[in-house]
């Protein structure tokens, strides 16, 4: 082999050796760079949540800006990761400008939930914490993600809405306002005189604390039924009382009611038969005599 041979595969074994190594190198950079991404970017969210907590921010809001800045950084990290193996920054720019273009027109419901859940978290038509409904869900609310509403129903089952589902209906806000309003129909016999049921109702309303003075209580006629004359009893209570104070009047009514000697009707059905016995006919089996007058002449 010729001197100029072996000078070539000296030089080629020099640039792979050089090569290798730097590649490893930067391998190991990156490797590096990752785990430290990864771990500084969890650090630095927990510690940004508990200063957020400290700042009583929202606690609708906190867990939001915890995962944004967490992902943040996280692609700043990917973002040097690729650097390190020589990926121009403005290569990777358009190479994610592309890649969202694309993301975005294959996940276009993803993309509405985010959005969905943007807006949830500006205007706030609901906090963590608080009981809300729509036509198909209900439930106390835990947490508001990017893509989705994390409920806990009343039965205690853990619930997860898309945002986007939540955005698009009407939500009813049971916890909003810190007073309710409870109507109770009930209804008293004909018989009876409303007033006096009126006066024993009002009394059981007032004897309660957990019911608000102000809007007082009320208590009037507000039908007049097929079998029954029908009340209303209306007041207000603290919305944290709202269920205990239902089902304890609920329970009191027909007790305060009996006190006074007042019954509360229900619809009774009655069934008449009419018996209809057929009447017996005469009939003659033989045709009637018929007589004849003579004439007489003068």
């Amino acid at each position: 082999m010729n001197t100029f041979a072996l000078d070539q595969l000296s030089e080629l074994w020099t640039f792979l050796a050089t090569s290798s190594l730097h590649y490893a190198v930067n391998a190991v950079l990156a490797i590096v760079i990752l785990m430290l991404g990864w771990w500084f970017s969890s650090k630095i969210s927990k510690t940004f949540e508990r200063l957020l907590i400290r700042s009583n921010v929202d606690a609708t809001l906190r867990p939001v800006l915890r995962s944004v800045l967490l992902w943040l950084i996280r692609l700043i990290t990917m973002i040097a990761v690729l650097g390190q193996f020589g990926v121009q920054t403005a290569s990777i720019i358009a190479v994610l400008g592309a890649a969202s273009l694309a993301i975005g027109l294959a996940l276009q419901g993803t993309l509405q939930n985010i959005a969905a859940g943007m807006m949830l978290l500006f205007l706030r038509p609901f906090q963590v914490g608080e009981y809300i409904a729509n036509s198909s869900v209900e439930g106390s609310v835990d947490e508001i993600g990017l893509f989705a509403t994390k409920l806990t129903k009343a039965d205690g089952v853990c619930l997860y809405v898309p945002n986007n589902q939540l955005w698009n209906s009407a939500i009813t806000n049971y916890s909003r306002h810190d007073k309710r309003r409870m109507d109770l129909p009930i209804g008293i016999d004909y018989k009876n005189d409303p007033a006096i049921a009126i006066r024993a109702l009002t009394a059981l309303l007032n004897a309660d604390p957990r019911i608000l003075q102000t809007p007082a209580p009320l208590v009037v006629v507000s039908d007049h039924a097929d079998s029954a004359v029908m009340l209303k009893i209306r007041f207000w209570t603290m919305t944290t009382d709202f269920w205990a104070v239902r089902w304890d009047i609920s329970q009191k009514i027909k007790p305060t009611l009996d006190a006074i000697g007042f019954s509360i009707p229900f619809p009774v059905q009655e069934l008449r038969r009419e018996n209809k016995t057929p009447q017996p006919t005469l009939q003659s089996s033989a045709p009637l005599a018929s007589s004849t007058v003579p004439e007489t002449t003068a």
